[in-house]
């Protein structure tokens, strides 16, 4: 019995035979370098498509994978639809069960210039969580970037993020949650403000208020990951916590102290001013 996505796929093809966009099953195959023989086991229902052979058909026929995958929209993307689309590749196991890949660090410039390059995304390490949640959907992980986001999020630490569609961007991302952006230069990871309605931007907002926010064109936006746990190496102990608490206070009334000797010099002077004045 094939699978859902499977007689989605089904119906593109046939409807590429109807539109007269390819001669053949036979040529639709080869022109994805697939074998005549195996398209013809899936055409009858004896064999469910591979990811790679989706992945080829998206590429060089613009099948839209959010209908594949969920039913929605239309079947082929429009040149607009697909200017910003980038088609993910994914890693499973033998038993067709999706593995979460890794982003480090060093690889995150060239993962953001590589346009989903599928041997690239394959030298990348992979891993799996036991949580049900991580079996659904598509899920990488990221090195958190610099200290933009503290305290929330350390340098170090890393990130689980699920998939978030580019036809729900409009709609589905929300205010002050935290993302990782993937552009075509850089990957970021920063909450948002949606824009995306009002002048097809998004606001990125570090919580290290040392850092101004900015905003980001939609032409410029290539992946969004919506950030749903984080993995850090650093544990703390109540000792080090009531250090830091202390330092942090002790700091405080330090620049409290000096501000207060500020305006006490500041209201010296002021009556000095006023003394001046009346003595004149």
């Amino acid at each position: 019995m094939k699978n859902v996505v499977s007689q989605r796929f089904i119906k593109c093809h046939d409807k590429l035979k109807a539109e007269k966009r390819i001669r053949s099953s036979r040529a639709f195959a080869m022109s994805l370098d697939y074998l005549p023989q195996s398209l013809s086991e899936i055409l009858k229902g004896r064999r469910d498509v591979t990811i790679e052979l989706l992945r080829q058909a998206i590429n060089k026929y613009k099948l839209n994978p959010v209908y594949l995958f969920t039913g929605d929209g239309p079947m082929f993307m429009t040149e607009e639809s697909n200017q910003n689309f980038r088609v993910l590749t994914t890693i499973t196991t033998p038993e067709s069960e999706e593995m979460i890949v890794h982003v480090p660090l060093p690889a995150q410039s060239v993962y953001a210039g590589e346009l989903g390059d599928p041997s690239f995304v394959e030298s990348l390490p992979t891993f799996s969580l036991p949580d049900y949640k991580y079996k659904v959907g598509t899920h990488r992980s990221f090195d958190v970037p610099g200290d933009s986001m503290e305290p929330t999020l350390f340098e170090g630490d890393k990130i689980v993020c699920a998939f978030l569609e580019p036809t729900l961007w409009e709609s589905g991302i929300k205010d002050n949650y935290a993302y990782v952006i993937v552009t075509r230069s850089d990957v970021v990871v920063k909450r948002v403000r949606n824009f995306l309605d009002e002048s097809k931007e998004l606001e990125v907002v570090s919580d290290n208020s040392f850092y101004d926010s900015y905003r980001i064109p939609l032409s410029d936006l290539r992946e969004i990951w919506y950030v749903r746990a984080r993995i850090t190496p650093f544990l703390p102990s109540p000792q080090n916590i009531q250090r830091y608490v202390h330092d942090e206070m002790k700091e405080l009334k330090a620049t409290i102290a000096q501000q207060g000797k500020l305006i006490n010099r500041l209201g010296a002077s002021v009556d000095k001013v006023l003394g001046n004045r009346r003595d004149s």
